[in-house]
């Protein structure tokens, strides 16, 4: 458990948005896909997972770690439209209402919450990810349930002290995502096997030199410079750690880094791929489009969409 507490001290935990919504009309989105983590709890109707549809309880939650790919039915499971990830995100207010009434929260038919956030180690790794945690249903626990309305409550309001108090209450709710997993003895397996690297010095820097040279060179003779390793020796021993080839690590960070820049700036795709990166333009787009299913543009448009 002290493992875990060093772990836990070590995380730095971001809040990305929080939103009450109500289903227009049954959906599955096929391969969804999100750098950040999702904490949903469903109030009203129904909201499965996966191709066998795994069906969310009213007031359980469902967890989706970022960076995982997953199919998630919004509304009456028996005949929903199929749609992809792309189509979705492009007519995403088709499918979905928001609220901004904090009195209606919980109280809307075919209606849940969700709020997501980052949760990295030493502000370099996700942390849910890096443990290959899968997406998974939460049962009945009052506690993160009501800690996910007070987040959608506030974030409705414009009150003093708002952001402080999301940002509180967004750590509490990945202290209790991890202590659920610990007390439900959940993924035992990869939580042995993966968070064995968290202590390992040399591939912290590894981590830390990566966050900080996105848009540099960061070959494999580069990295094992900064481990002090040999070139031949730096990518076994990334993967024997991580599960991971450290070039697969890099495109990860550089896409999320993307992500982040289309979300808060108006820089050019040309010049956010530039930045992270990507000289040739067009394969940035290529690969954007192959992680997340969706164009770059289309992403910066997700983007206005979000008080939907």
């Amino acid at each position: 458990m002290e493992d875990y507490n060093k772990i836990i001290e070590s995380l730095g935990v971001k809040f990305i948005k929080a939103r009450n919504i109500r289903i227009l009309q049954p959906i599955t989105i096929k391969n969804f896909y999100d750098v950040e983590n999702t904490l949903l709890i469903l109030y009203n109707g129904d909201v499965s997972i996966g191709d066998e549809k795994i069906k969310v309880e009213v007031g359980d939650m469902l967890f989706i770690p970022g960076g995982k790919h997953v199919t998630v039915t919004y509304g009456d499971p028996t005949n929903p439209k199929t749609v992809s990830n792309e189509e979705f995100m492009t007519h995403r207010e088709s499918y979905w209402e928001g609220n901004h009434d904090p009195k209606l929260i919980g109280h809307l038919p075919n209606s849940f919450g969700y709020v997501s956030f980052e949760a990295k180690v030493f502000d370099s790794v996700n942390f849910f990810n890096s443990l290959d945690v899968p997406p998974f249903i939460i049962k009945r626990e009052e506690h993160l349930a009501i800690t996910i309305d007070q987040i959608l409550a506030e974030e409705m309001t414009d009150l003093a002290g708002k952001g402080r108090i999301i940002k509180i209450k967004t750590e509490e709710i990945v202290i209790e995502v991890v202590r659920y997993i610990l007390k439900n003895h959940l993924f035992v397996e990869q939580l042995v096997t993966n968070s064995t690297y968290f202590k390992d010095p040399r591939l912290i820097d590894i981590f830390a030199y990566i966050k900080e040279n996105l848009g540099g060179d960061l070959s494999n003779k580069v990295l094992a410079n900064v481990a002090n390793v040999s070139e031949d020796y730096v990518g076994q021993y990334f993967k024997m750690l991580t599960g991971i080839n450290p070039q697969d690590y890099i495109e990860y960070q550089r896409m999320e880094a993307a992500v982040g820049l289309l979300r808060t700036s108006k820089k050019s795709i040309r010049a956010i791929g530039a930045e992270v990166g990507y000289k040739d333009t067009a394969y940035f787009c290529r690969r954007f489009k192959m992680m997340f299913g969706i164009p770059a543009g289309k992403m910066r448009r997700r983007e206005s969409l979000m008080n939907v």
